[in-house]
């Protein structure tokens, strides 16, 4: 079957076979998982933010009905419990390493945010355990507790820890400071901003659950979870938290709904529940309700910033300094440390040709939950400190928000392009996305529309955003000397059964991106064979090799190139083995189709006749090739990949209430080789969604003095919702990846990355008629409303 026969390979908009039986309640979630006689775990959590613990009595709840045990964070340290790692280990500007306090998954002798656990109820029933969980006494003495980013560093803050002094986990540079400061004094024109990237709540659909369970018969313990990394929970539970040999636990990741970073971590709860189902044996269960999600999940941006760019009399870009204060709570979450800083800062050359960048940061601790990555991961944060400046400095010298982007891009000949930073971009087409955003959203014939809504009394605005961001991974090595503890390859295992059908091992692992279709479309089209005799394995350390599962729009980018890598060794083995069925020299064998044949005869054999062949080993000197038609590969990326793009938004503002409508949203995007248009755009669209949310909507808080959080569900902290969203134009320029067989870049993150600068550069675009030169995220009514009474003079 050729590529252009073949209507499920690649650049086809193929259906996504999982929905099938997601979409009709038939699919395998956690908490769909349990059996009769399953144990129910419920934690006790701290209602204070920062305290001593002075005494817990378990007495009464041990005493209730129902209740097995009760066990505290002294018990499981006495009981060997270690802490749990963060995956990064970053350095201070002198060298030194960070401060690194532990996270023991009960809390021993301090809680430091509100819902820490403390505690731990097992019971038959859920509901038992919960009011057993009522009956834990715990003696707290209430210490000062700090929540705000920029004062987290003030004389007198309370401290969190005593490793971290001024709560400073590290402080960290990138950059040449002494070049951009030079650079910036002598620039005709600098821009400051000061802004904050506010805090968000991933909320994916699922709540995290676990369920672990210990077969009597083998010891060995089986842990289910909501994660988007099996093998890195396993390997972190048996090597760092628990300290048991690895054959003696499995983890799947079943059906996972959505996950946006969030569960990608090992979090205390897996931790607990696996620690106690090997002591007590049986299945022990728990699932989060969504009041804990708020409190616990790993919470993504809170970034303070000011920053400074110096610009020449035509409007080129001199050099950047930037300052950011970012938050990753009470506890190093596995990549709290990296997000911040290599995720954050190294993108701050963005699409532009800057000659001198220096970048400093400073990730502190407060009494809130964990910080780390959410759906863009650092990136976004770069984008939106970059394009805010851009367009300010448009303002200040005049310049067209376009011509001044233009003016600066690394141009499409100047690929493979070094940054001052340290990255090495491979492609890229800036002035071509640029373009088909500008005429996808009209851009020439803006004034017009501004006039019309000014005539029935609305504000309109437009707004750009152009940026690149990372994905996928960069060598193994290399993250090991910036500080990363795992390697960043995967693994692939590609299975021809006798019947010429196929089954795909890997270690990425799906929570909506449709890996279940879009695999098998690489398969087909590599193997010529047909779509539907391909399955994938996923999720299940048990079944595959290894894998870093789904992070960094990875997947495709470094899972599917080691697919391919397998796949080139089957089709080499298939080669060999033809070439004694066809009676000719290996060499003179070719592969295409789905089918060998003797270069320019008409002699062929189909690829199933061959995997009937290999199992049969009749054909073949068996001291040759071993039979079977089974291979292993893994993939080392040898660089980031580098999506990038243009996004447009267009809105209106009711000046008498601060309403934002959003009008038009035009995202035109590189990601590279598009395997299948359907999905990267539901991909595209789903980061949009999250963006428009950000800029919009969402804001997690919490109360200064007290750290409680204010905006613990969804009565207080805003999603966005379908009247929220215009129709969202997806547009995609494709300009292959250079260093990766797929020719991918990854898509699932751009959205959240590119739109929400474009969306509040809009809006004060809005407002300049009206004298409002800056608004932090998210605008809301309210937000919009005071900057325009504050713009007039009146009380803000």
């Amino acid at each position: 079957m050729s590529s252009e026969e073949n209507p499920f390979g690649m650049g086809r908009s193929v259906r996504r076979r999982e929905d099938a039986r997601l979409i009709r309640g038939r699919g395998r979630y956690v908490d769909d998982l349990g059996e009769a006689g399953d144990r129910h775990a419920v934690f006790v959590r701290s209602a204070h933010a920062h305290a001593r613990i002075l005494a817990i009595d378990t007495a009464g709840a041990l005493a209730a009905p129902g209740v097995e045990a009760v066990f505290t964070g002294r018990d499981l340290r006495d009981a060997g419990v270690g802490s749990i790692p963060c995956g990064w280990r970053i350095l201070n500007k002198d060298g030194s390493p960070m401060a690194e306090p532990p996270h023991y998954p009960l809390c021993v002798d301090r809680v430091r945010h509100v819902g820490d656990p403390v505690a731990v109820v097992i019971a038959a029933t859920r509901g038992q355990a919960r009011d057993a969980a009522e009956l834990v006494a715990v003696e707290y003495e209430e210490l000062p507790a700090a929540a705000a980013t920029a004062r987290a560093r003030d004389p007198g803050a309370p401290q969190i820890w005593a490793e971290a002094p001024g709560n400073l986990c590290c402080d960290w540079e990138i950059g040449d400071r002494q070049a951009a400061e030079a650079a910036l004094a002598a620039a005709e024109h600098v821009v400051e901003i000061e802004l904050v990237n506010n805090r968000l709540v991933a909320n994916p659909m699922e709540p995290r659950a676990a369920r672990a369970a210990l077969d009597p018969s083998s010891g060995r313990c089986t842990l289910w979870t909501t994660t988007q990394n099996p093998h890195t929970v396993k390997s972190m539970l048996c090597n760092q938290v628990l300290g048991i040999p690895d054959h003696e636990l499995r983890v799947i990741g079943p059906d996972v709904g959505g996950g946006f970073g969030t569960k990608i971590f090992l979090y205390p709860e897996e931790s607990v529940v696996t620690w106690a189902a090997r002591r007590l044996g049986g299945a022990i269960r728990w699932t989060a309700d969504r009041s804990e999600g708020f409190l616990t999940d790993a919470q993504g941006r809170d970034h303070v910033t000011a920053a400074r760019l110096g610009l020449d009399g035509e409007g080129r870009f001199l050099g950047l300094a930037v300052s950011t204060t970012a938050n990753v709570g009470a506890y190093l979450s596995q990549g709290a440390t990296a997000i911040p800083t290599f995720y954050y800062a190294q993108l701050l050359s963005g699409v532009y040709r800057i000659p001198a960048i220096w970048c400093e940061v400073a990730v502190v601790f407060t009494n809130t939950a964990c910080v780390d990555a959410y759906r863009g991961a650092g990136r976004p944060e770069a984008t939106y400190v970059l394009e805010r400046l851009v367009d300010a400095a448009a303002r200040r010298l005049g310049l067209d928000r376009a011509e001044i982007r233009r003016r600066n891009f690394i141009p499409a000949d100047a690929f493979p392009y070094a940054t001052p930073l340290g990255l090495t971009y491979d492609s890229g087409d800036h002035e071509g996305t640029l373009a088909l955003a500008l005429e996808a959203v009209d851009y020439q014939g803006f004034e017009a529309r501004r006039a019309e809504s000014a005539a029935r009394g609305r504000l309109r605005g437009i707004g750009l955003s152009t940026y690149v961001e990372i994905a996928g991974g960069v060598p193994s090595r290399l993250v090991a000397q910036l500080g990363a503890r795992g390697a960043r390859y995967e693994a692939a295992e590609v299975r021809v059964q006798p019947s010429g059908h196929v089954t795909v091992f890997c270690g990425t692992h799906s929570q909506g991106q449709g890996h279940e279709t879009t695999f098998p479309q690489l398969v087909s089209e590599k193997l010529g064979i047909p779509y539907e005799t391909v399955t994938l394995v996923q999720g299940d350390t048990d079944q595959v090799l290894y894998g870093r599962g789904t992070a960094a729009s990875r997947s495709l980018v470094v899972g599917g190139s080691a697919i391919l890598r397998a796949l080139d060794k089957v089709i080499e083995k298939g080669r060999r083995i033809a070439s004694h069925v066809l009676e000719a020299a290996a060499e003179d064998i070719v592969f295409a189709g789905g089918a060998y044949a003797v270069g320019g005869t008409d002699r062929s054999v189909s690829f199933a006749e061959i995997a009937r062949r290999a199992y049969a080993a009749v054909d073949f000197p068996p001291d040759e090739i071993e039979p079977g038609l089974n291979e292993t590969a893994f993939y080392d990326p040898a660089n980031w990949t580098y999506p990038g793009g243009c996004h447009a938004c267009e809105l209106e503002v009711d000046p008498e209430t601060g309403v934002v409508t959003l009008l038009r949203i035009v995202a035109a995007d590189d990601v590279g080789r598009v395997l299948n248009p359907m999905i990267v755009e539901g991909q595209i669209q789903g980061g949009l969604a999250q963006g428009v949310g950000q800029a919009l909507l969402e804001n997690c808080v919490y109360e200064e003095g007290t750290a409680q959080l204010l905006t613990g569900s969804f009565m207080d902290y805003a999603m966005p919702r379908a009247d929220d969203m215009p129709e969202f134009e997806v547009l995609t320029h494709e300009v292959v990846c250079a260093h990766n067989p797929v020719g991918a870049k990854g898509c699932a993150e751009v959205g959240s990355v590119g739109l929400p600068p474009a969306i509040i550069n809009a809006v004060l675009d809005a407002l300049a008629p009206l004298g409002v030169t800056h608004l932090d995220m998210p605008a809301t009514p309210e937000r919009v409303w005071q900057a325009i009474r504050a713009a007039a003079g009146g009380p803000a």
